[in-house]
This record gives structure tokens, sequence and C-alpha cells, in this order.
């Protein structure tokens, strides 16, 4: 891993991508504390979601022109830009903090997810440039970890800053709340900063692309869309693998959104810490579960595993409501995401391992257009189904209705795989 840190920029890259998603996080965290603090039930449940959505739409919307920027322009330019358009769109929350303008902050958590999916695509197609193939897999590695760790210490940095700026403080609406709270909008600010200083030390590594066009009618007509769907459609496996990604990350999203609320009415936790804390532990657990994956298919890619992660998050989903624990929902929540690190990596290894060379980028921005698409999809259907007064508890019964169903496909599915595997085990402790 050290001869990745001999590159020019790589160690001021890694810093950018880390302060990049711990300020995302940082203001989305705050606005959804914000409404776990005010708001109760069906209320909480939907805005919860919808800050949620607000973050999935800018990546569906600009997939195309996005991309276009990442390829047309050099990549480390594009990085920068995104910083410069950091720093003022913390700048203005900061304000809406001290304002108490709680809207205008919540609609803010959509302008960075749009400042994100700009910097996005650049961000990975950079890595290539700065390493070369030889190292992409590791410096890939380093990046997801990287990235990783930025929202977990995100979770917890702010959920604790959060918490220490209301201690003895009166607040009755999201406004007095806002104000209470708004100093933690200079640390957005100056960690925007520090992020657009080390921009500045990336090296350029491309010039521009003056052949490349991008026309406004093929991408408002659907046509720039069709392009990278077909790739992505065309491949059972390939599409079977994408839309087991989607419905993993469609059931995490409502999960997230569910959750707080549901702590909140049979468990009478308030402190977003805990809260926030315990759903933490499901990205520890994808971390533990990723490695473990990664160990098993060390030789090959061990498709056995991906029912495996589907049953055991089947039972997670089947056992939540019986948990009346932090403790014990915290090692669900680990499990969880062990289990769900059991499914992304063969997932994720058989849609890139199938594709084409030529069609590896169209195939893999499919992939996110679709597990975004049913992301989005799930979470209109939790604020649809909150507003007309289903609770959380009901919500995760539907959720574990959608993974049983999952379940019983995929273990149809890879059958053979799954006797193979259970059976190879059985014999190696006999």
């Amino acid at each position: 891993m050290k001869i990745l840190f001999n590159y020019s920029g790589f160690l001021p890259y890694v810093i950018v991508v880390f302060l990049n998603a711990f300020v995302d996080l940082g203001h989305k965290i705050i606005i959804q504390n914000t409404v776990f603090k005010i708001y109760d039930g069906q209320e909480q449940i939907i805005l919860t979601a919808i800050v949620n959505a607000l973050i999935l739409i800018p990546f569906i919307l600009l997939i195309s022109p996005a991309g276009f920027c990442s390829d047309k322009f050099p990549k480390n330019k594009v990085m920068l830009i995104s910083a410069w358009t950091a720093i003022g769109i913390t700048l203005c929350i900061t304000l809406f903090y001290y304002l108490g303008w709680f809207w205008p902050a919540f609609v803010m958590t959509f302008v960075l997810a749009l400042q994100s999916a700009f910097y996005s695509p650049a961000k990975y197609g950079y890595i290539k440039e700065m390493v070369g193939k030889k190292n992409l897999a590791r410096a890939n590695g380093l990046v997801q970890a990287t990235t990783m760790i930025a929202i977990l210490a995100g979770i917890f940095v702010f959920s604790i800053l959060f918490e220490m700026f209301l201690v003895g403080t009166n607040y009755n609406n999201t406004s007095s709340l806002l104000i209470n709270i708004a100093p933690i909008g200079w640390c957005l600010v100056v960690l925007s900063i520090v992020e657009l200083a080390l921009a500045y030390k990336l090296p350029q590594k491309c010039a521009v692309d003056n052949e490349m066009k991008f026309e406004m009618k093929k991408y408002t007509s659907g046509q720039y869309l069709k392009s990278n769907m077909r790739a992505a459609l065309g491949h059972e496996t390939i599409f079977l693998s994408i839309m087991g990604l989607s419905i993993f990350w469609a059931i995490s999203q409502v999960m997230l959104a569910t959750f707080p609320s549901y702590v909140k009415e049979t468990l009478s936790i308030t402190n977003t810490i805990i809260i926030q804390g315990i759903l933490a532990c499901s990205g520890m657990g994808i971390i533990l579960g990723s490695v473990i994956a990664g160990r098993i298919s060390k030789t090959h890619i061990e498709t056995a595993l991906i029912p495996v992660g589907s049953i055991g998050i089947t039972f997670c989903l089947l056992i939540l409501p019986a948990l009346g624990n932090v403790y014990l929902q915290a090692v669900l929540f680990l499990g969880w995401g062990i289990f769900g690190g059991f499914l992304l990596i063969p997932l994720n290894s058989l849609i890139q391992f199938h594709a084409e060379k030529n069609e590896l980028g169209r195939i893999v921005a499919s992939s996110n257009l679709i597990q975004n698409t049913v992301m989005l999809t799930f979470l209109g259907l939790t604020v649809l189904f909150a507003f007309y007064g289903m609770n959380s508890l009901t919500l995760f019964n539907i959720l574990f209705v959608v993974a049983t169903v999952g379940t019983f496909y995929t273990v149809y599915k890879l059958r053979q795989s799954l006797v193979r595997f259970i059976a190879s085990h059985i014999s190696d402790h006999l």
C-alpha cells in the first residue's frame, strides 16, 4: 500500500476524498438530527426519507453531463472547481443555521448533492490516471476504505458536536435548534477551505478534449441514457447483479429513514449519538464483511456468498422488532453490514468480470443509475406509506417480505453454488 503514496499528489487526493465525504455527510447528519429532535412518527419518517432522496436525485439527473465533464476536462480541474463550489455552499449553510432558516438549510442538502454528482466521476476516474492499471485495484480499495471511514467518522463527530451545542439550551422548533448549533457550520466551511487548498496540489494528468461535444438534445431525449443502459440490460448476469445491489441499498435506505423513528417510539431514546452510532455499526459491518468475502473469494468469485448474505439480511429484518436493547440493536446492525459485505463483493465482481473492456464504463454508469433509481423509488414509497399512516414497524414488515422474496429467488438461482459451499465447509470440519 505504501507504493501508492509514492505517486505525485496521491496523499492530497486521499485527504480531499475524505474531506469531501466528511463535509457532505456532516450537513446531512445535522439536518437529520434536527428532524429527529423536533418531529415524531410519520412526519419524522417522511422528512428523513426526503433528505436521503434529495441526495440521490442529482446523481440520477446529472449522470450524463457529470460524466461528460469528467471525460472532457482535466479531472483535477473538475475537483478543484467542485472544492470552490463547496466553500460557497457551506457558507450559505452556515448563514442559514445562524438565521434559523430550517427549510433553506434543508434544501442545501440537494445543492451539496449537485456538487457531489459532478465531483464523483472525476474522483474515481482520476485514480487510473494517477496510479495506472497496475495499482488500480489497490488504489480503489484504499479510496473506498477512505470514503467509508469518512462516513463513519462524520456520523460520530457531527452527532457529538450536535449534542454538545444543545446541552443547557432551550429549543422548541427547528429555528431555535439551528441557531443553537450554528457554530458547527464553521467546521464545514474550514474543512472545505482545507479541501480546496489540497485540491490545488493535484497534478494535471490530461488536457482538455476539444473533440468532445455535449449535445443537449441527446440528453433531454434520453439518447445518452439509452446508449448507456443497452450494455447493462443485454447481459443477464450483469443485470441480475445490478438488481441485487439495488435491492440491498434500497432496503438500507429505508432502514436509515425509519429506524430513528422506531427507536424513538419503542425505546424512548432521543440522544442522536446513540441512534447514529447504532446505524454506523452497519458501515463497520460492511467493511468487515467485505474483508471476509475478499479472502473467501481470493482465487475465484464465490457466488455462494450471495444467498448467504441474502439469508442473513432477511434474518436480521425478522428479529429486529424483537430486540429491545440498544446493544443488541448495535450487534444486529453490525451483522446486517457483514451480510451486506457478503453481497457487495461478489455482485460487484460479477459485473466487472462479465463486462467487456469497451463497455465497462457505460455498465458502471448504468449500474449507478439503476441503483439510485431503485433507492429513490423505495424512499418515495416510504414517504407515501408514512403519509397514509403506516408506522415504522409496518414498514419493517414490508421490507422483510421484499427481502424474503429476494432470498428465495437468489437461493433458487444459485442453489448449486450454495450446496457446494456448504458441503465444502462441512467436509473441512470432519
